[in-house]
């Protein structure tokens, strides 16, 4: 299955504007993707609209978010459906400092639908840290039956370069590494890498590079991939 699992909307104020629901899944499919996931910050609002034009293009949706701990982690949590997405991203983003979003220097927040109009304009800031440490993050996505993937782990509000090394618990069974950087191999020894653009801006959205070895070709299948399930075969 060729993904890319970590892309933001024009929701998130450091993406393009262009970076609509319908464009973000156009690209997708005219890159030869089968799997996406849409992670903007600390919510999950333009998910519904996402959906609708991942399904037009015949592209899996893991539904998701990047929500920022109070350690300024970044932790992606991954959901079975979108509903469920959208309901625990208004937890996080009731969570964020009580601040308002300033467009001219942080970028829109622009909810939009998938004929490219605005529906709404987020006035909460996203992309702030949460009150909510890393644990306390991570069960609120497992207590919603969904997956905890450590970020970026080598790169800026990573685990590893913010933390320095994995917490005991909570566990993480998989991980997001950026290729392109060093990692310490010895901390991530049986984990199940990730590997995603971190898109922003269209172009960055991968081509069918990256590609993950799931039991099944459906939501469901890339679901467990995710938790880290069958570990062994990973």
């Amino acid at each position: 299955m060729w993904v890319d699992l970590h892309i933001h909307s024009c929701l998130s104020p450091c993406a393009d504007d262009d970076m609509t629901p319908a464009n973000i899944c156009g690209m997708a499919h005219i890159k030869g993707l089968d799997a996406i996931a849409v992670t903007d910050h600390n919510t999950a609002r333009n998910l519904p609209f996402v959906k609708e034009a991942a399904d037009y293009y015949g592209l899996i949706l893991l539904p998701g978010m990047e929500i920022t701990t109070k350690e300024e982690v970044h932790l992606l949590g991954y959901f079975r459906d979108v509903d469920t997405a959208v309901e625990v991203g208004e937890i996080f983003s009731s969570h964020l400092p009580a601040m308002k979003n300033k467009p001219d220097y942080f970028g829109n927040q622009l909810v939009m639908n998938t004929d490219d109009e605005v529906v709404d304009v987020e006035e909460r800031l996203l992309i702030g840290a949460t009150d909510l440490d890393l644990a306390e993050c991570t069960k609120i996505i497992r207590d919603h039956g969904g997956a905890a993937v450590p970020a970026h782990i080598n790169r800026g509000h990573g685990l590893l370069v913010n933390l320095g090394l994995f917490p005991e618990e909570p566990v993480f069974p998989v991980v997001e590494v950026r290729p392109e950087l060093p990692v310490n191999e010895k901390l991530i020894v049986g984990k199940r890498r990730l590997w995603s653009s971190d898109a922003h801006h269209l172009g960055d959205i991968l081509e069918a590079v990256s590609e993950l070895d799931t039991d099944r070709f459906s939501l469901g299948g890339l679901f467990e991939f995710i938790e880290g399930r069958n570990q062994a075969n990973a």
